[in-house]
């Protein structure tokens, strides 16, 4: 049974009894019963239930003499942000003439496992409210909203009526491109140092050239084009730009490895939005981006390029990702990446070791794969087991378990180094540190022109 379906179950009136009105009755009908040895509480017990009547019988009135007197809107995202806070808006608008007591019950998507979401709050007279939340996703796809149910109550507070407005939509969650927008802010305004992004130095610089232009002091005298200054009788020299037009593809595994969660997302999904986020980067620094999805199958190909609607589709393909987590097959992503990657390339792929049996599985092709392009692997430390090798021993179990975290820490670490020792850049990283350490390494590949 959905959230709403429960709600709609308990309130299926629009209109109930406070219960301090019920404790009330309670009241007065112990003191019927007392009025048989008590005389005089009879009369007191029928004026009291005479004067509670009057003010339910006011308090409805008051309630139901304006039909429309509460309305109500959700404000949705076209669509939201995977991993990261979405903020919803409910506008509530009181054209009583008098203050009220609400409370508010959105019927979330049942994908957020929200049971005991509402809100309290009071109304003036003739107005208006917005009611702001977030709501953080933890999986692409679908999310369906309920309607809005609004419980309303007098100054008097003795009757409740409920307002239910028809509010059903479906919202896709896509990768995260809050964070994708985030980044490109930054290195628009050469800040993404604020995000964690290393500053590196420059080595040496690329041989790209960009134009002749005259000769200024500080300028690399090495440049000096001897031919335009015989020409222009001043001196002149050869300017070059950032090497452009590279070709980064993103490489996801969506096998068995990345099924593993870690704070409610999974692998998979995490790698999928830093793959967003470096394909936009590398766009903006005028390489070309593209992307492959696989598993026992290559799923989706798209060749890498720098044109305006690239990352438009770059984002609906991922989206659009379904796997039953089997297991991947490399020597196919080989195949295909020979015979349609023809430009030597930066290949970032992610993926998931926790042994190093599973890597020598899957070394051979790795090998063939970086023998053509510059290879890069990024795989995920298990925090878990990080925690509890840091935490305090107090038993023989403890010890136990913190030597067996120990050993699995460390078989991570060989795996980094059997993969260094074949050529294959490796980066190990915590799944929440993963979007800046791809990034730092593309960056430091960048300016170190190993691209």
């Amino acid at each position: 049974m959905t959230y709403r379906s429960v709600i709609r179950f308990y309130d299926t009136s629009s209109f109930y009894l406070h219960r301090r009105v019920y404790y009330t009755l309670l009241m007065v009908s112990v003191l019927f019963v007392l009025s048989y040895f008590i005389v005089f509480l009879f009369e007191l017990a029928i004026a009291i239930l005479a004067l509670i009547s009057v003010a339910i019988l006011i308090d409805i009135f008051l309630l139901y003499s304006h039909k429309n007197a509460i309305t109500a809107k959700r404000v949705t995202p076209e669509r939201l942000s995977n991993g990261d806070d979405n903020k919803i808006s409910i506008e509530v608008v009181n054209d009583y003439h008098f203050k009220i007591h609400s409370q508010l019950i959105d019927e979330l998507p049942f994908q957020l496992q929200e049971r005991n979401w509402k809100r309290k709050f009071d109304m003036e007279a003739l107005t208006a409210v917005t009611i702001d939340y977030s709501i953080k996703p933890v999986q692409r796809g679908v999310f369906n909203f309920g309607n809005i149910n609004l419980y309303v109550s007098t100054p008097l507070n003795l009757s409740i009526r409920r307002f239910s407005f028809k509010q059903e939509e479906n919202v896709k969650v896509y990768p995260s491109y809050l964070q994708m927008r985030r980044y490109q802010l930054l290195a628009a305004a050469n800040r993404l140092q604020e995000a964690g992004v290393q500053k590196l130095r420059k080595l040496g610089h690329s041989m790209e050239f960009e134009q002749i232009k005259e000769y200024v002091r500080g300028d690399d005298y090495r440049t000096l084009n001897w031919k335009a200054t015989a020409r222009r009788g001043d001196f002149m020299v050869n300017s070059y730009t950032d090497e452009r037009s590279q070709q980064i593809y993103c490489l996801v595994n969506k096998g068995r490895a990345m099924k593993m969660p870690f704070d409610g997302m999974t692998l998979l999904d995490y790698a999928i939005n830093a793959t967003l986020v470096l394909s936009n980067t590398a766009i903006f620094k005028q390489d070309k981006a593209g992307l492959i999805t696989f598993a026992e199958q290559i799923d989706t190909f798209l060749p890498a390029d720098k044109k305006p609607g690239q990352m438009n589709q770059l984002l609906e393909l991922l989206y659009q990702q379904e796997t039953e987590f089997m297991e991947p097959d490399l020597e196919k992503l080989f195949s295909i990446i020979r015979n349609r990657i023809t430009q030597r390339s930066l290949l970032v792929l992610f993926t998931n070791y926790e042994s190093i049996e599973s890597l020598e599985r899957d070394l051979p092709s790795l090998k063939r794969i970086a023998h053509y392009h510059l290879l890069m692997l990024i795989f995920f430390e298990n925090t878990e087991l990080k925690l509890l090798t840091e935490g305090n021993t107090a038993t023989i179990e403890d010890i136990y378990i913190k030597t067996i975290g120990e050993k699995y820490n460390h078989e991570k670490r060989l795996i980094a180094k059997e993969l260094q020792k074949h050529g294959i850049i490796s980066i190990l990283t915590a799944p929440q540190k993963l979007t800046i350490n791809a990034l730092n390494k593309y960056l430091e590949l960048k300016n170190r022109q190993s691209i």
